[in-house]
C-alpha cells in the first residue's frame, strides 16, 4: 500500500520550469524592399540590362502604366540552366500600402513563348496590326502579345476595382515602340 501511495505522489508531483529571465532582443524583421530583394528582385534597369545582355536584344517597355498608384517597381531576370527554356524578365510594380496594387510584366523571348491556346479570353488587334489575347486567372487579368520577337505578358491584380479591363491593357500594350 505504501509503494502504490508513493507513485501516486511521485506522478503527481508539480515541476515548475523558468524562463530565462534574459531578455534577448528579436532580430528585425526584413523592410518591404529587403523581401523583394530576398525573393530575387533588384533594380528594373538592372534586370532588364541583364535579359538584353544574355539574348543580345533591346527590351521596350511599356511608356504606359495602369492609373494605380505604386510605391515601388522590382525587376528580376531568370535564368533556367536546368532546361534552357524558361528564361524571362519579371517586372513588378506595387504599392507598400495598398497591397491589391500590383501590376506585372513578363517578357521572354518568341522562340520559347507560353502557349495560351485553348485558354477562354478574348483577342484584340493592336494599332500596330499585332494580335493580343485577354483572358483571366483566379488572381490576374492578363493580356500576352508578341513584339520585338518578345513575348509580353502584361497583369493586373484582378483585385484592383479602379481600372478598366482590358482596355487598360490594350493600352499599355499599344504604348511598347
Amino acid at each position: 500500500m505504501i509503494t502504490i501511495i508513493s507513485i501516486i505522489i511521485l506522478f503527481s508531483a508539480k515541476e515548475e520550469i523558468y524562463a530565462n529571465q534574459q531578455n534577448t532582443p528579436l532580430p528585425p524583421s526584413p523592410s518591404f524592399e529587403e523581401k523583394f530583394a530576398e525573393a530575387g528582385y533588384k533594380s528594373v534597369e538592372e534586370s532588364v540590362k541583364e535579359f538584353e545582355n544574355y539574348f543580345n536584344c533591346d527590351v521596350k517597355l511599356p511608356r504606359v502604366t495602369p492609373a494605380i498608384s505604386f510605391t515601388h517597381r522590382f525587376g528580376s531576370f531568370y535564368e533556367d540552366k536546368r532546361y534552357n527554356t524558361n528564361h524571362s524578365l519579371d517586372i513588378r510594380y506595387v504599392n507598400k500600402d495598398v497591397r491589391e496594387n500590383i501590376y506585372k510584366i513578363d517578357i521572354r523571348p518568341i522562340k520559347n513563348k507560353l502557349n495560351f491556346k485553348g485558354k477562354e479570353g478574348k483577342e484584340y488587334t493592336l494599332q500596330d496590326g499585332g494580335k493580343a489575347f485577354y483572358f483571366e486567372s483566379h488572381q490576374f487579368n492578363f493580356l500576352v502579345f508578341e513584339k520585338n520577337d518578345l513575348q509580353y505578358l502584361l497583369g493586373i491584380y484582378r483585385e484592383v476595382t479602379n481600372v478598366e479591363m482590358p482596355n487598360t491593357l490594350v493600352r499599355i500594350a499599344n504604348s511598347v515602340e
